[in-house]
């Protein structure tokens, strides 16, 4: 992994058999700057952490009166709003044109700054597919006693427009990795501690808002695949980077700070890459291509004038030219055909009609599968 500044990044694409110099790389300057230097429709996904303007007053106490550590640093803090919404809207330009038309993007905040950040991306067209409540099994108290306990941080995913469709959304994968029951869109995490976090040479915390990997775990699972570039324009102790590595994903990473960068290049060294079978993401039957009836027609897969029947042969219907079926003068689809026999509201052709085959019964579906992978895998 390398460590490049602005001028040293190749915004050309170069050849097949290289990579760009910025890929798994940390980017050192302003997330502007880094990202207009990029590839334009780079990057498949972003993780942006942005500082959140907490507008801290006064410095805060336990009740042993010892000091809490928060975020007091130079680059949360902003003069106005207005100056966090123009310093929002730039980044938020610039990844527009570094993401891929199908890409997403993913921005973590607090009620600090997370409402004008989804103001922000409304605004530029941004089209919200979630907003993801992480919710933290072990906050810090509210020492004041004068609010509630601060125990979640949101997360909005978003696509650069309504008519992206493409998008990458592991369905199934999360459903297995929660159970098999569909995964909801709030997740419970613990904050970074114990030791996951990451302390420097004086034995204090590296960096003030280090995200628990266990939390892009789950972001870059649901929404990457293995080989996918994933971007992240504050990338801090490199959490982002440590995850897709470990993921068989590529990163790239935009931080400003030298001492940031030192802690996030020595954790990404000392990850272990996954390959192989581990890497492979969990499919269901919508993650498959769309194979028309009338496709297996046209291929010769299925003969015009086959006689499709249930598995108890209860009902007969014709295989015509264009891809419908016939039955007493009366032609439909093959789902159709099927709720109409059954005198249902509705019916899954592929696994309700078959054809018989040396003797046996065939069901459909097993032409389709056979069509995916003879012409469509061969295809791709």
């Amino acid at each position: 992994m390398s460590v490049l500044s602005l001028a040293d990044i190749r915004p050309e694409v170069e050849a097949a058999s290289h990579s760009p110099n910025w890929l798994n790389s940390i980017i050192k300057g302003n997330c502007v700057s880094a990202m207009e230097k990029l590839p334009e429709n780079s990057i498949d996904v972003i993780f942006a952490d942005p500082p959140y303007n907490l507008q801290l007053e006064g410095d805060l106490h336990r009740p042993d009166q010892s000091k809490v550590d928060a975020v007091d640093d130079a680059w949360d803090q902003f003069s106005t709003f207005e100056a966090y919404d123009n310093f929002t809207r730039a980044w938020l330009l610039a990844a527009r044109r570094v993401l891929k038309p199908n890409g997403t993007i993913w921005v973590i905040g607090s009620y600090h700054n997370i409402f004008r950040v989804g103001n922000a991306l409304q605004n530029l067209n941004y089209w919200i597919l979630n907003d993801i409540i992480w919710r933290k099994s072990n906050p810090m108290p509210n020492f004041r006693g004068r609010r509630f306990t601060n125990a979640h941080e949101t997360l909005i995913w978003a696509t650069l427009n309504q008519d992206a469709k493409k998008y990458t959304f592991n369905y199934d994968a999360m459903k297995m990795a929660n159970d098999e029951v569909q995964m909801r869109s709030d997740w419970l995490f613990p904050i970074c501690n114990g030791g996951e976090r990451l302390k420097d040479e004086n034995g204090k915390k590296a960096h003030p808002t280090q995200k628990p990997e266990s939390l892009l775990h789950r972001v870059l699972m649901s929404s990457t695949k293995p080989g996918d570039t994933i971007l992240d324009p504050f990338f801090g102790s490199g959490t982002t980077g440590a995850v897709a590595k470990r993921l068989g994903r590529n990163f790239v990473g935009i931080e400003r700070e030298d001492k940031y960068i030192k802690v996030a290049t020595a954790r990404i060294a000392a990850v272990e890459v996954n390959s192989g079978p581990v890497l492979k993401v969990t499919t269901g039957k919508r993650a498959e291509p769309k194979v028309p009836f009338g496709s297996l027609i046209e291929s010769g897969y299925l003969k015009p004038g086959t006689m499709l029947t249930d598995t108890k042969k209860r009902w007969k219907a014709i295989v015509r030219l264009d891809g419908s079926l016939e039955k007493d003068g009366e032609s439909a689809s093959i789902h159709r055909m099927g709720a109409k026999v059954q005198e249902l509201d509705a019916c899954n052709g592929w696994t309700f009609w078959h054809f018989e085959q040396d003797n046996k019964l065939v069901v459909i579906d097993e032409l389709r599968k056979a069509y995916r992978k003879e012409v469509l895998s061969a295809g791709a």
